[in-house]
């Protein structure tokens, strides 16, 4: 069963113990993974990598919007934006940790062949095809940057 499948099995699952917040959010990926499926140019399949990239974009979105609430002193509407945050994290892959990422990226620099900053490109392009969903670009960036300098 593919993700989008799977969503689509659990928004049943949710409408039926009444979990407002579970139903929301997967309501909100199913949407997104719609609009993904008939955008122009796409071919009406949606592959999981492709999912888990939206997922995590959505992801992301609801914790900047629930730092915005909290910044804003709207603690009960950030709550929400987090609650929704979790239930999505739920159907990604496990994030790697800070030691786990380290080594895989230096496996991939020594794959590539960088040895200085200025060999940040092949590093990056690498890494995050590897790593897609598995680890935020940014800290990707920021941890390739301090091991090739």
């Amino acid at each position: 069963m593919d993700l989008f499948e799977q969503i689509s099995a659990d928004i049943k699952a949710a409408m039926l113990a009444r979990d407002k917040v579970r139903l929301e959010a997967l309501r909100g990926v199913k949407k997104e993974f719609l609009e993904a499926k008939t955008a122009k140019g796409a071919d009406g399949q949606l592959s999981d990598e492709q999912a888990c990239k939206i997922m995590t974009k959505m992801v992301k979105q609801r914790v900047e919007t629930a730092e915005i609430y909290t910044s804003q002193n709207r603690p009960e509407l950030a709550e929400n934006e987090l609650a929704e945050a979790a239930v999505i994290k739920a159907y990604l892959p496990e994030q790697l940790t800070p030691e786990q990422l380290d080594a895989t990226l230096r496996e991939i620099i020594a794959e590539v062949g960088a040895t200085s900053a200025r060999e940040m490109g092949k590093v990056m392009g690498v890494a995050t095809k590897r790593l897609a969903g598995r680890a935020d670009g940014k800290l990707i960036s920021a941890r390739v940057k301090e091991l090739l300098s």
